[in-house]
């Protein structure tokens, strides 16, 4: 069996240790069932990476997962740090960023990525990447032209602005 990536790890820090027979690896601290919530919730991590501008709810994600809607959530916040409905917000802001930088509309990319209220959007945008879409959309992007689109995708990714009192 192939070790999952450092996203599919457990944040209390499983150890992968490689065996004795056959350089096999098993994880030391980690339950086979935990080891199979692991996988149910990348394939619904998967689903949202995929189908990011479709209307997805966390029960549709949940189901991706086989498991309860709430049983869902609280394995995903606990495995990847983030409520699912926030790590889709995050990646349709990251789709949004990138039609931006390529003069869409600011409605035109709203729709595009699947949000259904710009109000929302833009609350949402500016929450995460610190302007507003429109602001984000007139600065110059011209040093992102060169970037290869794999590194331009982990640069650019959005990061809650700090919260000022």
């Amino acid at each position: 069996m192939d070790a999952p990536d450092a996203s599919d790890r457990v944040p209390a820090g499983p150890r992968w240790v490689t065996g004795k027979c056959h350089g096999s690896r098993t994880v030391v601290g980690v339950t086979p069932e935990e080891l199979a919530d692991l996988a149910h919730l990348r394939r619904a991590r998967d689903l949202i990476d995929r189908d990011y501008a479709e209307p997805l709810d966390v029960p549709a994600m949940a189901r991706a997962a086989l498991m309860s809607p709430a049983h869902f959530s609280r394995k995903f916040r606990a495995a990847y740090g983030e409520t699912p409905y926030t790590y889709l917000m995050t990646r349709r802001i990251e789709r949004a960023k990138a039609f931006l930088r390529q003069r869409m509309s600011v409605t035109d990319a709203c729709i595009a990525v699947g949000c259904t209220s710009l109000g929302s959007f833009s609350s949402r945008f500016t929450e995460v990447v610190g302007e507003t879409p429109s602001q984000y959309r007139a600065r110059d992007h011209s040093d992102h032209e060169a970037v290869p689109p794999c590194v331009s995708m982990v640069a650019t990714r959005p990061r809650r602005a700090p919260i000022t009192a």
